[in-house]
């Protein structure tokens, strides 16, 4: 018995002897196995992106932003530019906890600035990248040296230098200029694609958006080798960026110096001078504006609110928004009642004291009447009756299409379109459909809509750049123009953007005459009180009811010189009561005496030239 538990017990250990090789065999293979798909995980399935990551750690991108193109006026003075700004940034990854309060510290101390405004920049939730965190931005030439002169003692911060937007004259053509501003997280993820970085602004308004594309320019860099510790070894490519394109515009800054100038005392209004030759806008402005150089700079909440909150809401331009633009209408409805053939060139109307319309008696402006006249005195006078009778006469149809002529209820054309109302012209197809806020076939046109809409009242809306656009009409001899505030290559002449409008000659001469007289016997004498600086003129004064409930407007558009047409200038005053004769006309004055002396100045320097 004891033999053969000797025996069992011999033969346990040979086995086991002869399993210890197997199983370590076994074990050495499992090891080598999964090693070996690891490693074929790593370098054959996933090696490419495992590569780049190598290639990360050894080689450094640098970027390096293109530099904006400016934008010019058309004599080449710089209305937009960059300018070098120096900012503070930290990387918090190279920082404890404790080491940023004594970093903060000892920079509060050195830039003097508050410790509880760099710990609000520290702790803002939408910094550049999760590696940097910009603390201040533009800092002073001053607090760089400073920085500068302890830099090795600010471990983890930087000075970082950055371009931004800088608009010398401010906020001269803000509304045609218009900002740029950084790109949106949602923005990023479709512009990535175009080659933006998070980091970038783009044209937000006016001709920076128009002309994004053109002005923004594109990014360069360099590749640098780095060692682990992070010391450049060599560069390995250069690519320089390409600097945007500079854009010449066709605003004169003398004239728009003058245009802000004359609106400055204005609640609010818009000035708009045009070469109705060729349709190059000379100056553009809006009361109020703003100081483009904002969206360059840190701002606060209450900042912020007074721009975009502000209940006289200057970033809104009111030269392309929609007004009643009361008697500078009346061109409109003359051109209706001559080309219907109801009311021929030479017809004669007697004006009276009021004319009944449904339930409403619509007043001459004096009271009295002027008896019997045709269009030449109508528009000397701004008879309301006469072009009461002449727009009810021929109704809403043929005063829709002599506004259509002229480019009324409709885009202009001009770049910045995105800023643009199409204004309003009522007729009866958009009353029946419930005149944009009522029910479709309960809001039906009226005789007292087209009575309304016979002198811009009520039920017609229109921008100062389309009164402007349609008063080049009658100033360069019956051509609908395109305005435009850059020429670029284009031939603004050509069939394209210099359309011939479908008017007699009869009808644009009478109502050419008519706009003379005003100007030389009418509502708009004001104009010539000192002839010898100014060529003869012929225009039309406005004074309109805000239909939306506000002080009258006050308006002006006319044209200089009478026989060449030169220049065409509307101004515009909004809610400021009293006439446009007495608020308007004297703003387009100083803007026609500074285009005069511009060009006579221009005439003398090419006379020189020539000798």
């Amino acid at each position: 018995m004891k033999k053969r538990e000797k025996l069992h017990l011999s033969s346990k250990k040979h086995v086991g002897a002869f399993n210890q090789p197997l199983i370590f065999f076994l074990f050495t293979c499992l090891i080598f196995s999964v090693t070996g798909a690891r490693l074929f995980w790593i370098q054959i399935v996933n090696g490419s992106y495992y590569k780049k990551l190598s290639e990360e750690n050894r080689i450094k991108l640098i970027a390096n932003p293109p530099i904006r193109g400016r934008l010019l006026d058309r004599n080449g003075v710089v209305l937009a530019d960059n300018k070098l700004i120096y900012s503070l940034s930290i990387q918090p990854r190279l920082l404890t906890n404790s080491e940023w309060i004594d970093l903060r510290k000892t920079l509060s101390d050195l830039l003097n600035v508050s410790i509880n405004k760099l710990e609000i920049a520290f702790n803002r939730s939408n910094a550049d990248t999760p590696y940097k965190k910009v603390l201040l931005s533009d800092l002073s030439v001053e607090q760089v040296i400073r920085f500068k002169e302890q830099e090795s003692k600010l471990y983890g911060a930087q000075i970082d230098i950055g371009l931004v937007r800088n608009y010398p004259y401010k906020s001269l053509a803000a509304h045609a200029l218009g900002y740029t501003q950084l790109i949106t997280q949602n923005e990023f993820s479709e512009l990535s694609e175009k080659g933006y970085k998070f980091s970038d602004r783009i044209g937000r308004k006016g001709i920076e958006a128009a002309f994004e594309s053109e002005l923004r320019g594109q990014w360069g860099g360099e590749m640098l080798e780095i060692d682990a510790m992070g010391t450049v070894q060599r560069s390995l490519g250069l690519k320089l960026p390409k600097a945007g394109k500079d854009i010449k515009l066709t605003l004169d800054l003398e004239l728009q110096r003058t245009a802000e100038k004359v609106l400055s005392d204005k609640v609010g209004g818009a000035i708009v001078a045009i070469d109705p030759r060729t349709g190059a806008i000379r100056a553009i402005a809006s009361q109020p504006t703003f100081d483009l150089n904002f969206f360059s700079q840190p701002f606060t909440n209450q900042q912020y609110d007074n721009l975009f909150v502000s209940l006289k809401r200057p970033l809104l331009s009111r030269a392309f928004n929609a007004y009643d633009p009361g008697s500078t209408w009346k061109p409109v409805t003359a051109i209706a009642g001559m080309e219907s053939g109801k009311f021929p060139a030479r017809q004669k109307l007697n004006t009276v004291p009021c004319i009944t319309y449904g339930s409403h008696c619509f007043p001459e402006y004096n009271k009295r009447g002027f008896g019997w006249i045709g269009y030449e005195d109508a528009f000397r006078v701004s008879s309301n009756t006469f072009f009461y009778q002449v727009g009810v006469g021929t109704g809403s149809k043929a005063l829709y299409d002599a506004a259509i002529k002229l480019g009324f209820d409709n885009h202009t054309g001009i770049e910045t379109l995105i800023d643009e109302n199409k204004g309003l012209v009522g007729n009866e197809e958009w009353a029946d459909k419930g005149r944009g806020w009522g029910t479709p076939g309960e809001t039906p046109w009226i005789v007292e809509d087209m009575a309304s809409a016979s002198i811009g009242q009520s039920v017609v809306l229109v921008t100062p750049l389309q009164l402007a656009r349609a008063y080049a009409v009658f100033a360069n001899g019956g051509y609908l123009i395109t305005p435009h505030l850059v020429d670029g290559n284009k031939n603004w002449t050509s069939e394209k953007y210099f359309q011939k409008v479908d008017i007699q000659d009869t009808t644009l001469e009478t109502i050419r005459r008519g706009l003379r007289k005003v100007v030389t016997s009418g509502t708009g004498m004001g104009i010539n009180i000192d002839t010898s600086i100014l060529p003869p003129v012929a225009g039309k004064t406005g004074t309109a009811e805000d239909s939306s409930g506000g002080s009258d407007h006050a308006w002006f558009a006319g044209f200089a010189p009478y026989d060449s047409g030169e220049i065409v200038v509307v101004a515009f005053a909004q809610n400021t009561p009293g006439g446009g004769s007495v608020h308007a006309l004297p703003m387009a004055k100083k803007i026609l005496e500074t285009w005069y002396k511009l060009n006579s100045n221009d005439e003398f320097i090419s006379g020189n030239d020539q000798l």
